[in-house]
């Protein structure tokens, strides 16, 4: 498995997946290289609202915002820190460029202008990201721990987080319900 790229594809937990943290996610993956990857779960809500991150950071924020849109799980590395996925990728201080439609923030100047009603057009606001060293990925995918597919921004940003695991197989064209636990290799 040298020289694959899933940069802008996602990772699809296979349900043999035993590491909990993963169990029945979707992952994003920001960046893939030589030296490892970078993902956003995006399908795992926490209970942290928006509305009560601006709160615990001290941003002021519009009254036009929605109380109840959620924060993610990012994923279990710098759980401290917030990781902005968003379209489109802007100007803004610390940007990731994923590919010419998203991009992943990690500076405060992009909360303060989703706060502010001013912010990228769409945004997903995670707590912490999934990251793999080197040639770790290719082995979890070897492993039978993971599916992949190309990403779509409709799933990352215009469907409920609850619907984006299902709506990403369908991208393969397959149900969960039709994935085996058992794994073998031809």
């Amino acid at each position: 498995m040298k020289n694959i790229n899933l940069t802008h594809h996602f990772l699809i937990a296979m349900p043999t997946m035993a590491d909990s943290v993963f169990s029945k996610t979707l992952t994003y993956i920001c960046e893939h290289n030589e030296q490892g990857a970078v993902g956003i779960v995006i399908n795992r809500p926490t209970d942290l609202t928006l509305i009560s991150l601006f709160k615990q950071l001290g941003i002021p924020q519009a009254d036009s915002l929605v109380e109840t849109v959620p924060v993610l799980f990012g994923g279990p590395v710098q759980m401290d820190c917030g990781f902005i996925l968003h379209h489109p990728i802007g100007q803004w201080q610390s940007t990731l460029a994923v590919n010419q439609e998203v991009g992943l923030t990690t500076s405060l100047d992009i909360l303060k202008a989703i706060a502010n009603d001013e912010g990228p057009d769409q945004a997903l606001i995670a707590l912490g990201y999934a990251g793999w060293a080197a040639g770790q990925i290719e082995h979890e995918l070897a492993q039978n721990a993971w599916l992949t597919a190309p990403a779509s921004v409709d799933v990352i940003f215009d469907i409920p987080s609850e619907e984006r695991l299902p709506a990403a197989m369908q991208l393969l064209g397959i149900h969960d319900a039709h994935l085996s636990n058992e794994v073998g290799h031809a």
